[in-house]
């Protein structure tokens, strides 16, 4: 048997697979649900970003509506004065919604069998012990890092902190790149952190490989690097691959250290097909996402390794310059690495670990509820 209008009221601070595992009960036992994502000021998401989290992560549940409000009335489960101020606010955000009555509260914490009483409304107690799903807003805040598979994908989207490593060819990026995946990866939280290499260099690898075939079906000489002919579509192609490895990455942990980008992709675009062309820019770098740090890797003092693979030393100054020059024009942030390995990882680190400590650091009110997992468990 369903209700007519369901309730479900939360911070989503931020929204975690126990959140979506209550919204789906009730969205079966509802013929309409309204989740309402209630902020403060004082928390240190927007309410506008939780809403749009909560609003993709239940998309496929078509009997969901996903409502937004600033609640900045202070909690206190016994003072009347706090239960009309949250009572108010509750009833204005549904009336502008259209939504007069509510039939049943849906939640998993005891306050709402008073907000049910109080909206006129049957209450559904929803595993309180958190034995479906060992989660809370409370566990998600303290260790972030730790609880990352638990938030829901829109959330580790956008939460993460990601770290682009750039630079001209042979000047270390991949060596930096990688001394910084294995710092964190001995770390707790950290252990999933996913390669994103230089899908570029891949691709020639087959460019190479499909031109060799053809000029030996030809009776020709195998080609150099130098014969590789480049077209912008090329570009459009490990544009578009290098965010996709990024952004699943971003989903396996909360820290991303990529070995370049689509910015990047951008760049080698310009000096192989000419500044007039701009496909890769037009493919991933117009929406990238949120950038938390590039890291350049400076030529200065770099010898240049001649791979087989590399055509670029004569460009290198002019590459960093185009870089550097091009992520300013942006409002990009990032930081030029000069000095020995040792010198730039240890300066990397420093900065990396002064960004993530302020991303993912939740700024709450002093009457926030903290939900504590079963068994004592905090974070």
């Amino acid at each position: 048997m369903t209700t007519r209008t369901g309730l479900i009221i939360g911070k989503f601070y931020p929204p975690h697979l126990g959140h979506i595992s209550l919204i789906e009960r009730a969205s079966r036992e509802s013929d309409r649900l309204v989740v309402l994502v209630m902020a403060t000021q004082i928390e240190t998401v927007p309410l506008e970003q939780r809403v749009a989290w909560v609003t993709a992560a239940t998309a496929q549940l078509r009997s969901v509506t996903v409502l937004g409000v600033l609640d900045d009335a202070p909690v206190h489960y016994e003072s009347e004065i706090a239960w009309v101020a949250h009572l108010e606010v509750t009833e204005a955000a549904l009336r502008n919604a259209g939504i007069d009555a509510v039939d049943v509260v849906f939640s998993s914490e005891d306050y709402g069998r008073e907000l049910a009483t109080r909206l006129g409304a049957a209450h559904v107690l929803d595993d309180p012990e958190r034995r479906r799903i060992a989660m809370s807003g409370t566990a998600a805040r303290e260790n972030l890092a730790e609880r990352w598979a638990q938030l829901v994908e829109p959330a580790r989207l956008d939460l993460a902190t990601r770290i682009i490593v750039i630079g001209a060819e042979s000047t270390g990026t991949t060596t930096l790149a990688v001394a910084l995946r294995n710092h964190y990866r001995a770390q707790p939280g950290f252990e999933a952190i996913t390669e994103v290499d230089e899908y570029g260099r891949r691709f020639t690898y087959e460019l190479h490989e499909r031109a060799a075939a053809d000029a030996a079906a030809s009776g020709l000489p195998g080609p150099t690097i130098d014969d590789l002919v480049w077209l912008p579509e090329h570009f459009a192609h490990i544009a578009r691959e290098q965010t996709r490895m990024e952004q699943a990455a971003a989903l396996d942990c909360a820290l991303v250290i990529a070995d370049t980008d689509a910015f990047a992709t951008s760049l080698w675009e310009r000096r192989y097909v000419g500044a007039h062309s701009t496909e890769a820019l037009r493919a991933a770098t117009t929406e990238l996402p949120r950038r938390d740090l590039y890291l350049i890797t400076d030529h200065v003092g770099v010898p240049f390794d001649q791979d087989g693979w590399r055509d670029g030393e004569h460009i290198r100054p002019e590459m960093t310059r185009w870089i550097v020059d091009g992520l300013t024009a942006r409002g990009l942030p990032w930081v030029l690495l000069r000095g020995s390995h040792r010198t730039r990882l240890d300066y990397s680190v420093e900065v990396i670990d002064a960004l993530f400590a302020r991303n993912s650091t939740f700024v709450s009110p002093s009457w926030a509820d903290v939900t504590r997992l079963s068994g004592g468990e905090g974070p």
